[in-house]
Parts: structure tokens; C-alpha cells; sequence
């Protein structure tokens, strides 16, 4: 089959690269579609010292598995879990401590024709959710999952740093608690995409810095941390969601005087994303910038990078 392939120094398309197989717990996937997104520009930078096929976030057709999967579209959930330890057996099976991580850590992604995954992460895709739609559900639940972790609802001011694909999703999620939530970011045509959806927008150099409940850090920078741990209220809540390679050295004062509750904030449930969109509660697909064949996968990971990029797909 026809895969990008990561080695650690470059990426490049392989014609005949070996195909996965499904099993009794697997199936096999024919991709649709395929996200970039800001994990996968990471990896490119060393992040997780990932090799193989990177890409986690697709929307595909069941080609091989239990005959009640086969034919039917499906988006997968990332983190291939043992479902056998104990963090397993609590539910936290993105947290299993030997997991595989689609594209990520140990497993080849969906930067390609076909990808495997285990059965019980795969979730059908409702009908009157189109693959552009759909294919935004991986980093929806990332978005949902803020609301997992922290209970936040009308009486809260909510502040998303960062307007890139991730803090856009934010943005709409939060909203939906009717929580007053404002968005910052640099780019004044991507803040307009939700700005029209009744989300305060605000450009970083026209903001001034005025503390909230709740912040999320989205910018994707080193930088990130460090100006929202100056827009939280004391006692407040800070939701980490960049990934960023390489080491970052802050002083942690602030956290203590301050009582600052900081979550690290990953993977989210399927069901929440899958739902909000069949229900058109979040607008997506204005934030596809371009598709691109996986033929020319290289050039579209390369677009993705460009600063101010949003969202590149791949068609396999």
C-alpha cells in the first residue's frame, strides 16, 4: 500500500509499504481521510522519538473485521490499551502504562491507504455526519475532554490561549456550557470563524491581560505556558493541552502562592464529539484549509507547518 513514513530524519511516500492485517480483535481500515494536526508537526520535530507511519486522526471504511463493523464508516480512538492492568480495569485505558499510541508511540498511523486498530476503539460514524465532519472527532474529544476534567458552566470566565485547530474546537466546546469564554489568538480570519458562532475573540496584541476561572493553554508554543499562568485568578484552573518537543524550565512559585489547580489535559471520549456533531453544536468544516491526495502527503505536511495553517486533510 501506499504510506508516509517517518525514519527520524525525513518523511517520504512509500508505494509498497506492507499492508496491516486484521485479526479477531483488529480490523482493517481503507482511510478516507486523514488530519494533520500539531502532534504530528511535533513528531517531525523529535517529539516521542516516533518511527513509522505517523497520523491519528481519520475517518475510514471498515474493509476487514467482524462482519457487523465491515462497510461501515468509523473514526478510531488513539491509545491502544492492554485492557488488562489496573489502570486498564478503571476506565483509563488511554492511560494504560503499555498502551500504543496511533502515530504516536509504537504504532504505524493513518497517513496511509489502510490502518489498523483494535475493534473496541472504533466508533460508526452517525449518518448525517459527512467525512469532513467526521474527521475532526479525535481532536473534538481532546476539546470535550476539558469538560471531564473541570466543571465549568454559565457563572465561569473562561480564556482559550491559542487559535490554531485545537483552541478553535475549544473555544465551541466551552461555549456550550453557556460559560463566558473569550478566545486569543494572532490570526484575525481564524478568529473570525468563531467569533460569528457568539465566542468573544481577542488578538494577542490587543489583549490585555485580565485574569479567568479557567484557562486553556492551546497556543502550541513554549511560550504558552507561561502567559496563561499569568491570566489565571488565583485558586484558579489551568488546562494544559499543547504538546511541544524539546524542555521547558518555568518557575513553579506562582503555582503555590497563587493555588493554582493545573491539569494536563490529552485524549477525550468519542461519544461527546461524535454526538456534537451529528447535532451540529460545533461548526467544523470552515477550518478545512486544503485537501490534499496522500500522493502528495509531503507537500501537505509541509502546508500544515506554514504559520497560521488550518486544518490540511489528506484524501488516500
Amino acid at each position: 500500500m501506499r504510506a508516509l513514513h517517518w525514519n527520524g530524519q525525513a518523511l517520504t511516500l512509500d508505494s509498497s509499504y506492507a499492508a496491516p492485517s486484521a485479526s479477531e480483535q483488529t480490523a482493517l481500515v481503507r482511510v478516507r481521510l486523514a488530519g494533520v494536526c500539531s502532534t504530528d508537526l511535533q513528531i517531525f520535530k523529535g517529539y516521542m522519538g516516533f518511527r513509522g507511519v505517523p497520523g491519528h486522526e481519520f475517518v475510514g471504511e471498515v474493509a476487514q473485521g467482524p462482519a457487523a463493523l465491515v462497510g461501515k464508516r468509523v473514526v478510531g480512538e488513539i491509545n491502544f490499551a492492554c485492557g488488562e492492568c489496573e489502570i486498564c480495569k478503571h476506565g483509563l485505558g488511554r492511560h494504560c502504562p503499555t498502551r500504543k499510541v496511533m502515530g504516536i508511540l509504537g504504532a504505524d498511523g493513518c497517513f496511509a491507504e489502510y490502518v489498523a486498530a483494535p475493534v473496541s476503539n472504533l466508533h460508526i460514524v452517525p449518518d448525517g455526519v459527512a467525512d469532513g465532519e467526521a474527521v475532526f472527532t479525535e481532536p473534538l474529544a481532546a476539546a470535550f475532554e476539558i469538560l471531564e476534567q473541570v466543571e465549568i458552566d454559565f457563572t465561569h470566565e473562561v480564556l482559550v490561549l491559542g487559535d490554531g485547530k485545537l483552541g478553535l474546537l475549544c473555544a465551541q466546546v466551552l461555549a456550550i456550557t453557556g460559560a463566558r469564554v473569550t478566545l486569543v489568538g494572532k490570526h484575525p480570519e481564524k478568529l473570525a470563524l468563531v467569533k460569528k458562532l457568539g465566542v468573544r475573540t481577542v488578538l494577542l496584541s490587543d489583549w490585555r491581560s485580565k485574569q479567568a476561572d479557567v484557562v486553556i493553554e492551546a497556543t502550541g508554543s513554549t511560550a504558552g505556558l507561561e502567559l496563561a499562568l499569568s491570566a489565571v485568578r488565583p485558586r484558579g484552573t489551568l488546562a494544559l493541552k499543547s504538546t511541544v518537543a524539546g524542555e521547558q524550565t518555568l518557575s513553579l512559585a506562582r503555582l503555590v502562592i497563587n493555588e493554582i489547580t493545573v491539569i494536563g489535559s490529552r485524549c477525550g471520549l468519542f461519544p461527546p464529539a461524535l454526538d456534537a456533531l451529528a447535532q451540529k453544536k460545533v461548526v467544523v468544516t470552515p477550518m478545512i484549509e486544503k485537501i490534499y491526495p496522500l500522493s502528495d502527503g509531503i507537500e501537505a505536511v509541509a502546508h500544515a507547518g506554514r504559520a497560521g495553517a488550518l486544518k490540511v486533510l489528506l484524501r488516500a
